[in-house]
């Protein structure tokens, strides 16, 4: 499994708007102008990543959903509560984490007066993924969280299937000292609800292990 280098997410077309300077002020207006791909036309706004600069733990999902596309911020609609709700049982307080998404801008479709999800192809993700990389080099976080298949595959390869390697800690990588994938907290709402309990407890106990390790290395 072949790891992205940081100059490897870089080499998207959003390249160009990147701030020269990177600081929380300059990666969100910066953001404000990209036209990398064409997801910004049909977005309310961009939407980046929220937390500290010290954060250790980085969580990346997939992209803005409905609600974040409006509120301007990522995880905030059901799937940011249930992702909320996993951290406090893992133990990870989510203020001192950085939460952000693969991709910046909501790709939708009409459905009536609703706008449904559609999930961004490889030539958007490769697009934004200088922006996570300046996240990246911004935080310099040591935990490195993938949440679904789209931020995974940015990291780790379009070949990567998270059902296989969910779980597994990669260490000494070259974007952070650990990198674990694991499913989004949306495939969980999608569960049947016969099946959610023991969905969720699976995510937790993923989590849970991110915990420890940051619990470790902070007794070292």
């Amino acid at each position: 499994m072949k790891i992205a280098m940081l100059s490897d997410l870089h080499d998207g077309a959003a390249e160009a708007y990147l701030p020269e300077r990177l600081t929380k002020a300059s990666l969100h207006d910066s953001l404000q102008d990209c036209r990398g791909c064409p997801l910004w036309e049909h977005a309310t706004q961009a939407v980046p990543g929220e937390g500290r600069k010290s954060s250790r733990v980085m969580l990346v999902g997939e992209q803005p959903g409905d609600r974040e596309d409006i509120d301007g911020r990522p995880f905030v609609g059901p799937a940011g509560r249930l992702l909320d709700e996993a951290l406090e049982q893992a133990g990870i307080d989510r203020e001192s984490a950085f939460v952000t998404n693969a991709v910046k801008h909501f790709k939708w479709e009409p459905r009536g007066k609703r706008r449904l999800h559609q999930k961004p192809n490889r030539s958007e993700v490769e697009a934004c993924g200088p922006w996570l990389a300046g996240e990246i080099e911004y935080v310099r976080p040591d935990f490195l969280v993938l949440l679904g298949s789209t931020a995974a595959q940015a990291v780790l390869g379009s070949d990567v299937r998270v059902t296989r390697i969910r779980g597994e800690v990669l260490t000494d990588t070259p974007l952070a000292a650990h990198v674990m994938a694991t499913v989004h907290p949306s495939s969980i709402l999608r569960t049947r609800d016969g099946d959610r309990h023991d969905a969720m407890e699976a995510f937790v106990d993923d989590l849970r292990q991110v915990a420890r390790l940051v619990s470790a290395s902070r007794s070292r």
